[in-house]
């Protein structure tokens, strides 16, 4: 079980972090006893490896450090290097993310990376000769390369063990087999693609030694990526946060408590989140000037970096912000989850909730009123595995742009996962939930937002920019409302009559609940209509909220049945989208404990109702019947996030080589919220993609007023 002096980095009373702990206080008795609950329950969650499998790993991890070494010298080899040259050839194979963090569970991928000399280049040698040489081994499958990616790598399974690999070449013409990649020199005339390949690794082993107890800090971890998983906020593609986020947002928790338990980190982890000032940094160091003039995330001196919403910078040198992808819509939807898991704590605390209360699994087909549905095929396994990579990781540019093309008055949630309909071969569909923004009202005249040319942009400057597209890849975009969501997505392909299950927030009935995404259709009823052009009659279906008209019926199909064969271009489809929205209470939404907090500014007339992503710290309640030693925590928790906030806001602490570092001037307070024009990939050819032809069902969805769903 874990304890605060296992595997623990503590001596001599050194502090962790840029600021001392909170609190130093260790387990209470019941501490003990609910974090060895916490480890049973993670244990029945099947979240721990066996040893066969662990032993399994380790033989894939060796015979693909042979294969990469077999390679460099085939590679030194035809570029006619001399016999010693080729005998001092060498590639090196390390892992980094969950499974060197020691948190990776059952059938989890492997990140990995493959080190080689400066003469063994990524796109002729790594994703040329080593691809041709992984093809040809019978035990290697599902290979794929993605040499476009922000960070380029090769997908495989290795004898079933799934891999990722990357590719460092290095400024090195021999690479030594006990090579130190931590040191700085090892960045020194590579490329980008190179530094970020070794960021990984490098944040890895920085995190494991900036903790004061790693055995608690790995059951913290898996404790929260496996509610982030459950409650649908894990994924960095589609704009939430990934492994290597959530690992920097719990370190920090363990360098403010450092003698908890990972009950009470847990606790902890979620109280600190939903106070905290973003997009003040959280940032387990100093930031390293370097000497090697790698840029840095630094909001004083660059531009972008003052845009990000939720920055998590990593800390190893050059630092980076590793959550650059969180948009407006998933910034609030994870802090309403942060909120959601708070409100269970301090429960679990009265003993009125425990962790299947927690770790209940997000209702995210029940959440919404409406829905876009993104269905993909291809003609065979190998074309389908491609396309539906590259379309997974250009959904969250749709996000981006709807919140951009309704300045911010559409929140969009996109559900991480895919899912498959086993009756048709080769398809996958992806959803993403749609709501009015909480706090917006049409007090400007605005009833409707048409996302046409949205959803054709999308198609045009995004979609269709695959240079390996092939005949057979479709995809389709299409409005679903929550009844007319097919039955593939559910266990057993049944669509419950009713909510599957009584969450949380059923349970609060009429008293303070949490805020937000866990049911979000609560904020604002939406009515769908399909609107002609011809005037036709409508037919309204009995106890549905979703008038069709007969006319247009035919776009209900599933999409398959809209894709049309021999186009020269990639073909695609999508049902056009119009969203229309009436007035709304505003005194009853949200009517629990919360309401909009204190103004924050804004640039390009974003709606103050995004203020409500950036709770005060004095708009949190108290808990009742505290305890001196909880006062003194709470008077501590607002002291560091305060100066935190006032720190952060005037420049961000930067350690310099040359001693050149110091606070700034340049202030980066305001204008967070924006959206930048750089996630937004313009059309071709530079101008704005006109809307659909009016002979097009327009797809409208009506947000009519608050009313409050009964239990």
């Amino acid at each position: 079980m874990g304890n605060p002096d296992a595997l623990s980095n503590q001596d001599n009373g050194r502090r962790f972090g840029l600021t001392g702990p909170i609190s130093l206080a260790g387990p209470a008795e019941s501490d003990v006893i609910k974090t060895r609950e916490l480890e049973n329950y993670l244990q029945d969650a099947g979240l721990y490896e066996s040893q066969e499998e662990a032993v399994r790993r380790q033989e894939v991890l060796g015979s693909l450090d042979q294969t990469v070494k077999a390679w460099v010298k085939t590679v030194s080899k035809a570029k006619g290097f001399n016999e010693q040259l080729v005998d001092e050839a060498n590639a090196l194979i390390v892992t980094f993310g969950s499974y060197r963090l020691g948190v990776h569970g059952p059938g989890a991928d492997i990140d990995t990376l493959c080190v080689g000399p400066k003469y063994a280049t990524r796109q002729e040698d790594f994703f040329g000769e080593l691809h041709r040489m992984l093809s040809e081994m019978p035990q290697v499958t599902e290979l794929n390369p993605v040499p476009d990616a922000h960070v380029p790598v090769m997908t495989f399974k290795f004898s079933g063990v799934a891999i990722d690999l990357l590719y460092a070449q290095l400024a090195l013409l021999v690479i030594p087999e006990d090579l130190d990649i931590l040191q700085d020199s090892v960045l020194q005339g590579v490329d980008e693609q190179t530094v970020r390949s070794l960021n990984g690794f490098r944040v890895t082993d920085r995190i494991l030694r900036l903790i004061p107890s790693i055995q608690n800090f790995c059951t913290t971890l898996r404790c929260m990526r496996l509610w982030a998983k459950r409650r649908c906020v894990y994924s960095n593609v589609a704009g939430f946060l990934g492994g290597i986020n959530w690992a920097l947002l719990v370190a920090r928790i363990c360098q403010l408590y450092p003698n908890a338990l990972p009950n009470m980190l847990v606790s902890r982890f979620f109280k600190i989140y939903t106070q905290w000032h973003w997009p003040n940094p959280v940032m387990l160091c100093a930031i390293e000037a370097g000497s090697l003039g790698l840029q840095v995330w630094d909001p004083r001196r660059n531009k972008m970096d003052r845009l990000h919403l939720m920055p998590i910078i990593t800390p190893a040198y050059p630092s980076m912000n590793s959550s650059y992808s969180v948009s407006p819509s998933t910034k609030c939807i994870m802090l309403d989850e942060f909120q959601r898991g708070n409100d269970i704590c301090k429960a679990m605390e009265a003993n009125k909730a425990d962790w299947d209360t927690l770790f209940e699994s997000s209702a995210f087909f029940e959440a919404y009123k409406n829905y876009l549905q993104i269905d993909i095929t291809a003609e065979n396994d190998d074309d389908f595995r491609a396309w539906k990579g590259w379309v997974k990781s250009r959904i969250r540019q749709l996000m981006l742009k709807i919140e951009r093309h309704t300045s911010g008055k559409l929140l969009c949630h996109p559900q991480p996962g895919d899912f498959s309909d086993k009756s048709r071969g080769f398809h996958s569909s992806f959803f993403m939930g749609l709501q009015r923004r909480q706090g917006v009202c049409a007090d400007d005249g605005q009833r409707y937002f048409d996302i046409r040319g949205t959803i054709e942009e999308f198609k045009q400057a995004d979609v269709n920019r695959y240079t390996l597209w092939k005949p057979g890849m479709e995809i389709c975009v299409s409005h679903v409302n929550r009844r007319s969501i097919p039955n593939f997505v559910f266990p057993g392909g049944v669509q419950p009559l009713r909510p599957s299950k009584v969450t949380w927030e059923r349970r609060q009935g009429s008293g303070p609940t949490v805020s937000g995404a866990s049911e979000p259709h609560k904020l604002c009823e939406a009515k769908t209509d399909l609107d002609g052009s011809d005037g036709r009659p409508k037919r309204k279906q009995v106890d549905s909220n979703v008038e069709i008209d007969s006319s247009h019926a035919m776009s209900l199909r599933p999409c398959g049945e809209e894709f049309r064969e021999g186009s020269p271009s990639m073909s695609s489809s999508v049902n056009s989208c119009s969203i229309k929205c009436d007035s709304m209470d505003a005194n009853n939404i949200n009517s629990g404990k919360t309401g909009i907090p204190r103004d924050i500014p804004y640039q390009n007339d974003q709606t103050e109702s995004l203020s409500r992503c950036n709770p005060p710290i004095d708009s949190l309640p108290a808990a009742a019947n505290i305890s001196n030693s909880k006062e003194a925590e709470k008077l501590a928790l607002e002291e560091k996030i305060t100066a935190t906030k006032e720190g952060a806001s005037v420049g961000t602490p930067i350690n310099s080589s040359n001693g050149a570092a110091g606070p700034s001037n340049d202030s980066y307070n305001g204008g967070v919220e924006e959206l930048v024009d750089e996630f937004v990939a313009p059309s071709s050819n530079g101008t704005s993609f006109p809307p659909a032809a009016q002979r097009r069902p327009i797809i409208r969805f009506s947000f009519s007023t608050f009313v409050k769903t009964s239990g």
